[in-house]
């Protein structure tokens, strides 16, 4: 029986309270992460977790300690592997701290368990974990709708459609503002000093939804989009599923049913149930 000990990451990257907004944005985007736990700078405790979601949601905030979640969710070295996919598949959570007499002493996030699926006989299929709704854009939607869309639905990435309702591309947070990564004021802002950070890219969406600076309304969703995207199918087993995840690293593919019809989408928190005992 696999335990957590023998799939996290140990001694994960971290960033300290007291600290700042900037601190975070710093460590999130020079190890191009998306979050990070928060720990104590005095004794190494941990004392919650921050997203780059979390900076977005509270941006006009710059201390750390008021815009991480407190009292996140922990679990123990020893505990097996299953018990791990169901605190993150039931939660949605994308980081579950590992902790030791309050001590943080690893990390285990989706992509770990990922690994493990993919190697499973595991029979279940895309479109029995599919949970959550489809939120698509029309390629000729304004980004503008489509950024305001995003985050009024809480989702990372969108399918986005013709006029036929066929599926011509894909939108993640991280593709709509790749254009900016040369914005060296908008960089300072966020307390980045080296233009050349490849990981830029995890943070300007956040930076310019919420400071409204859209992009100007003749800027549509097919100039942004990923054309042509990897999809899977609806009886696609979980397995392959997780297997094309950790290939292209992905955190969420587009379902289409026996046709090319859409079908909605799965995420890698979804995969997570072919472990998780119902």
């Amino acid at each position: 029986m696999k335990t957590v000990a023998d799939i996290m990451t140990p001694a994960p990257i971290v960033v300290e309270v007291p600290g700042t907004r900037n601190d975070a944005i710093n460590i999130m985007v020079r190890n191009k992460l998306t979050g990070v736990p928060v720990v104590r700078a005095s004794d190494g405790k941990l004392m919650g977790i921050v997203s780059r979601r979390d900076i977005f949601r509270k941006f006009d905030e710059d201390q750390l300690s008021m815009i991480m979640k407190k009292g996140c969710v922990t679990i123990a070295s020893d505990v097996p592997i299953e018990e791990a996919a169901r605190i993150l598949a039931v939660n949605r959570f994308h980081r579950l701290p590992v902790v030791e007499d309050g001590k943080l002493v690893g990390i285990i996030t989706p992509t770990d368990l990922l690994k493990v699926i993919a190697k499973s006989s595991s029979k279940m299929i895309a479109g029995d974990v599919i949970s959550t709704t489809c939120v698509t854009a029309y390629e000729e939607d304004p980004l503008s709708y489509i950024v305001a869309a995003m985050r009024i639905s809480d989702v990372s990435a969108v399918p986005v459609l013709d006029k036929a309702g066929n599926l011509t591309g894909i939108l993640t947070d991280r593709d709509l503002f790749n254009d900016q990564i040369s914005d060296e004021e908008a960089m300072k802002k966020l307390g980045v000093n080296d233009p050349k950070l490849a990981g830029l890219r995890n943070v300007l969406p956040l930076f310019y939804t919420a400071l409204g600076k859209h992009q100007d309304s003749d800027r549509l969703a097919r100039d942004y989009m990923v054309k042509n995207p990897i999809t899977t199918f609806r009886k696609t087993p979980l397995p392959e599923v997780a297997r094309i995840m950790i290939e292209n690293d992905f955190g969420q593919l587009p379902v289409h049913g026996t046709g090319n019809e859409l079908l909605g989408m799965i995420y890698d928190v979804d995969v997570l149930r072919a472990m998780v005992k119902e």
